[in-house]
């Protein structure tokens, strides 16, 4: 054939592609949504309406790369988002040209002095390095863009030993030293997937000074794969400290608590920013979690919202201080504060009875990585914000604050987040969907479909395929020392030589009008307002 008739040809399948494909494509859709009777807008416009339901369909991927600006976006803002990963990929939090942060909005700041700390008048251990990874961008182009890894040694930024924070240094065999303030929140093995939880152990393992919290599922050898520090969380279904029958196996827990890996337990009130029971169906129950959380294979799981070995703050502080006594390692709680009057309630019970946990997790209500109600994660709890500095206010009211360690969890991913917390009154930090970005996390949203695009919160074999535990470690260990570094550089600008002696005095709060209010004086209106009921 000349060249004439492969024009022809080309002419003809092109016509086919673009026009008659399309017309045959639409007449198609007419006629089946024409005759269907569940959806009004594709009974009377067929076409239309499909067009509409697709863009629904795909608007959240429009909004988060398209429409919404670097610091719209909800959970967390692009820019949020891109924090942890420039942090974790390559170890860098520097900017050019100013801040994006919306200075107009509410919000709270970090004073800082006339006379700042010089690097070296930091009390900072940085004497044993961490070998890590990093990327390097070789190109970044329109449509192209080369980067490759680099090895390189890094200061860890710990804490010094005298400054290590020391959880149950009174009342335990074995006290848990932590030489970081920052750490992992609970996250369970079967919300996220093999790879995913060996890649933040290697990865908290290698940056030390740390911890991992296994959340309610049970401690994995996959927890174990990088030897952090471990605080296992044990929620009301007891996972991994049961008997058969469902109740509370002191056996087990003895078995866990003499892991060395092990450092202290967490008991999990109400399922945290959840509050409710947890749900597991049973083809989820694979013979291996069935073994990790001693539960029956193939069996549906539905947790109770509270535990019932106690039901008021006198049994729950004497079923903590038998987990202590055969343990002999810290044993705290996670809650989410609400009802302040049966929170001062308990802390006025440990006055009295000079019991309590060691420590208490305060899990903020915007926070929580795994699936609940609609109703529950938009209503229920009070944001960290709030909530820190009334725990911290009632526990110093009643003469406790010195025996109980406060750990803060909520959004707090970026330094400046933690450095706030910190002076609102933790003594330590938590964060769960930063360390899950830093694995490679986009945000879809599907946590719950166990349909996770990038491999994390899945445990499907074909997903997890994506995410190389080889290459993610390194981002799990570069984002948190990089928190920790910028919490030094914070504590430098405030005129402090190290973050652990953040105070309320050290922040203030700004309205959108531009007033100055200094924290302490909101706490007490908070608190007064609360008296007042």
């Amino acid at each position: 054939m000349d060249i004439t008739a492969y024009l022809v040809i080309g002419l003809i399948v092109f016509i086919a592609l673009v026009i008659v494909v399309p017309v045959v494509f639409f007449i198609y859709l007419y006629f089946k949504d024409d005759r269907q009777k569940q959806h009004a807008i594709l009974r009377n416009f067929p076409v239309l309406g499909n067009v509409r339901y697709l863009t629904e369909k795909i608007g959240p991927e429009l909004r988060q790369y398209l429409f919404n600006n670097d610091n719209e976006g909800k959970p967390f803002s692009r820019k949020q988002y891109q924090d942890v990963v420039k942090a974790g990929k390559y170890k860098e939090r520097l900017i050019g040209f100013g801040s994006d942060h919306d200075f107009e909005a509410e919000g709270f700041y970090i004073r800082n002095t006339l006379f700042p700390k010089q690097r070296d008048e930091l009390k900072v251990d940085n004497t044993e390095k961490v070998k890590t990874k990093t990327y390097k961008i070789d190109k970044d182009g329109l449509f192209t863009r080369k980067e490759h890894h680099e090895e390189k040694l890094v200061d860890p930024y710990l804490l010094r030993d005298e400054d290590a924070v020391v959880i149950g240094g009174q009342t335990c065999r074995t006290p848990f030293r932590v030489k970081g303030l920052v750490g992992q929140s609970g996250m369970s093995f079967g919300a996220l997937g093999e790879n995913a939880i060996t890649a933040l152990s290697r990865g908290l393992g290698l940056a030390k000074g740390t911890w991992m919290n296994t959340g309610e599922g049970g401690l994995s050898d996959y927890h174990l794969a990088g030897n952090p520090d471990i605080i296992m969380q044990i929620g009301p279904d007891l996972f991994g400290v049961r008997k058969p029958s469902g109740e509370f196996s002191w056996e087990e827990f003895k078995k866990k608590s003499e892991m060395d890996q092990i450092k202290a337990f967490e008991l999990k009130l109400a399922q945290g920013a959840k509050t409710r029971g947890g749900h597991v169906e049973g083809e989820k129950v694979t013979e291996e979690i069935a073994k990790i959380r001693l539960v029956e294979q193939g069996k549906t799981i539905n947790s109770p919202n509270r535990f019932y070995e106690f039901d008021n703050p006198s049994t729950m502080f004497d079923f903590i201080e038998k987990l202590r006594d055969v343990g002999g390692k810290p044993v705290g709680i996670k809650i989410v504060v609400g009802d302040l009057d049966a929170l001062e309630d308990m802390v006025a019970t440990m006055k009295e009875s000079g019991k309590g946990p060691d420590f208490i997790t305060i899990d903020g209500g915007e926070g929580g990585t795994g699936a609940t109600y609609q109703e529950l994660a938009d209503a229920v709890g009070l944001p960290i914000q709030a909530a820190l500095p009334v725990m911290d206010e009632i526990l110093m009211k009643y003469g406790v604050r010195d025996r109980v360690k406060l750990i803060a969890s909520g959004k707090l991913i970026t330094p400046d987040k933690v450095a706030i917390a910190l002076a609102m009154g933790a003594d330590l930090v938590n964060i769960a969907r930063g360390f899950m970005i830093s694995v490679g996390c986009i945000m879809a949203q599907v946590c719950h479909t166990n349909q996770c695009p990038v491999g994390v919160a899945t445990t499907s074999k074909k997903l997890q395929e994506g995410l190389i535990v080889e290459e993610k470690h390194y981002r799990v260990a570069n984002y948190v020392i990089s928190l920790r570094e910028g919490l030094f550089n914070l504590a430098a600008a405030a005129g402090l030589d190290s973050p652990t002696q953040f105070k309320r005095k050290h922040i203030v709060h700004k309205d959108d009008l531009g007033r100055i209010s200094p924290v302490e004086e909101i706490i007490h209106a908070a608190v007064k307002a609360q008296h007042h009921k």
